[in-house]
């Protein structure tokens, strides 16, 4: 399910279609929090400073079609991904460091404390 879509159709002069494609630019550039004005509409978004991009052209019964797609994940997939990617990213980093660096913080009991408790008997 979709949580939002916004879709025009409508004709355009090429100055029109120019001015839009400014305003995404703008938007792009700006990146955080953009607004893009796309009349009759004002779309407020979060654009990230990483995206994926798609240009299409397609040919057919007289037409030339040019989609351009842009595409990002929302706020909360992101952090997702992130907290998912930090995760997998700390037992990677602790197997280059080699054994010799101790046990993890993330242990629950029985850490460097008892073993030293259990020295000084």
């Amino acid at each position: 399910m979709k949580d939002l879509k916004l879709e025009q159709k409508r004709s355009l002069s090429r100055l029109e279609a120019a001015d839009q494609l400014e305003a995404l630019a703008a938007a792009l550039r700006q990146g955080g929090e953009a607004e893009l004005e796309i009349d009759p509409w004002k779309l407020s978004l979060r654009i990230p400073d990483d995206l994926r991009s798609e240009i299409e052209v397609e040919v057919s019964d007289g037409e030339i079609e040019l989609e351009i797609e842009f595409t990002w994940p929302t706020g909360a997939a992101d952090q997702a991904a992130s907290s998912e990617a930090a995760a997998d990213a700390e037992p990677a980093a602790d197997r280059r460091k080699g054994a010799s660096t101790g046990p993890r913080r993330t242990r629950s009991s029985g850490g460097r404390t008892a073993k030293r408790t259990a020295a000084k008997k």
